[in-house]
């Protein structure tokens, strides 16, 4: 039986509507009030010249050129234009200090230091007591020297310049003694003879790549030997037949030589994890008491706070590297000093530090904490899913990340998703579910191994696990979608 009902009319060129037309039409009201004219009409005007197109080839209705479809049009991909690139993710990955994902998660109290120096002015280099201009580093500098026991500290606005500074300031033009086991390289081809180069320094390997021992340092001192320096290996282990040489006893050979020697942390830590049942990871205050000149390394790491290099040690030296020129162009500005201010004062008080640093609680969560999370989850995650997939809650392991501890395995628990029917080593079902999972307003980011999408739940805040589940909704439509 034929319908009575009449073919929907295609739209020609003369029904194209003018700009001017379509921007006074009362759809747009709303639109012109948020987003205003100038944006309005650039997208108008491409979609207009778009439809043109598609008209031209027969293929728009005419009530597609209409104010209210034009509006959504427009509306559309203004909101997409204005989404920001720098977004909050789901860290589901199990490494919990994740380079990519911005390293550490500031506490409460350093955010709302943040804000403050957001919107108000700050005393970022000014001495309230003299009335006169100030040092920036005097905002954390007191805080550094407590907790380190050091005479004098610094900050530059990472570890990397920490050490590029330090180097510059001290050995530009000479020597510096590396054992051959601690030339490393971090993310980013980062790699100490490198940066040593770019110092101006003149990189002196001793010892070999598993042995090192404390005569290959003393017999390679002369006199345009500036510095010794130890790299600690924290993004790489060798084990078996293998030496080194310990900071006290280097910074002993350094002193009978009148050579200051450099220790570069890394990661960096103001407290003994052990304390926590975490692996034990040198602390500053350690070895800055076993002797050593300068200590580098960062905060936003194992110390839980902003992106920053902080150097701490000898006064002498700390002034020098103060008024070397590079340091003014590696200096931070007043949020990453409002950050870390808050952080540093937490350590004052180590007994509370599991519930108030953010970093050290995801790194101690507990697995059954984590597990009961997963097993809450997985029907939700195997419905949004669907039956293309199976969604099992399953044991793993996390990582603390960041060149820390990098051996090192927390016992964890997740979401396991294996397509119900694999093909080939890689799945292409897993490949479009991650791709789905990134495509979420709050992008979900987990790892992909052995067919397997691991969703590890270490960083996933019960706090945060209302939204985490709202998301599934708009999962189940776009893996239906694209079907």
């Amino acid at each position: 039986m034929e319908s009575d009902l009449p073919e929907p009319a295609l739209a020609s060129a003369a029904d194209i509507p003018s700009l001017d037309r379509v921007l006074n039409d009362p759809a747009f009201e709303g639109l012109l009030a948020v987003h205003g004219r100038t944006q309005v009409t650039t997208v108008l005007r491409a979609h207009l010249a778009e439809l043109r197109e598609a008209v031209l080839a027969q293929r728009v209705l005419l009530t597609a050129l209409d104010g209210a479809p034009l509006a959504d049009l427009v509306r559309a991909s203004l909101v997409k234009a204005a989404r920001p690139l720098l977004r909050a993710v789901f860290n589901l990955t199990g490494t919990v200090l994740h380079t990519n994902f911005g390293r550490a998660l500031l506490p409460d109290e350093a955010v709302q230091a943040v804000v403050r120096a957001l919107t108000a002015p700050v005393n970022l280099e000014f001495d309230l007591d003299t009335g006169e201009r100030g040092d920036r580093d005097s905002l954390v500098e007191g805080l550094l020297c407590e907790l380190t026991g050091a005479e004098a500290a610094t900050v530059v606005n990472n570890n990397a310049a920490a050490v590029l500074l330090l180097l510059n300031t001290l050995a530009n033009r000479r020597e510096v003694i590396v054992s051959r086991g601690e030339l490393i390289e971090i993310g980013g081809a980062f790699r100490i003879p490198d940066i040593m180069q770019r110092a101006g320094a003149k990189l002196v390997e001793v010892g070999t790549t598993n042995r090192t021992h404390p005569g290959d340092y003393a017999d390679a001192i002369n006199a345009r030997t500036a510095l010794l320096m130890k790299v600690h290996t924290s993004n790489y282990a060798i084990s078996g037949f293998v030496s080194s040489v310990d900071a006290g006893e280097l910074a002993a050979i350094g002193r009978a030589r009148n050579v200051p020697l450099a220790v570069d942390l890394g990661s960096g830590t103001l407290a003994d994890l052990s304390q926590w049942a975490l692996p034990k990871e040198p602390t500053v205050r350690e070895t800055i008491s076993a002797g050593v000149d300068l200590v580098s390394f960062s905060a936003d790491k194992l110390l839980g706070g902003p992106q920053a290099g902080i150097v701490v040690g000898r006064a002498d030296l700390i002034r020098k590297l103060k008024t070397n020129p590079l340091k003014r162009a590696l200096r931070v500005g007043k949020l990453t000093l409002a950050a870390l201010e808050p952080v540093l004062q937490l350590y004052k008080a180590p007994e509370f530090l599991l519930e108030r640093l953010t970093t050290l609680r995801l790194l101690t969560r507990a697995a059954l904490s984590m597990q009961v999370q997963g097993i809450r989850l997985q029907q939700v995650v195997q419905q949004a899913v669907g039956p293309a997939y199976v969604v099992t809650d399953a044991p793993m392991f996390s990582q603390i990340g960041s060149g820390a501890l990098p051996v090192e395995q927390l016992p964890s628990h997740g979401l396991a998703i294996r397509a119900a029917k694999p093909q080939g080593k890689r799945s292409r079902g897993l490949d479009k579910l991650e791709a789905a999972l990134r495509a979420l307003p709050r992008p979900v980011i987990g790892r992909v191994a052995e067919q397997t999408l691991w969703l590890d739940l270490r960083c996933l805040d019960e706090a945060d696990e209302a939204v985490f589940i709202d998301q599934c909704s708009e999962l189940r439509k776009a893996l239906n979608g694209s079907a």
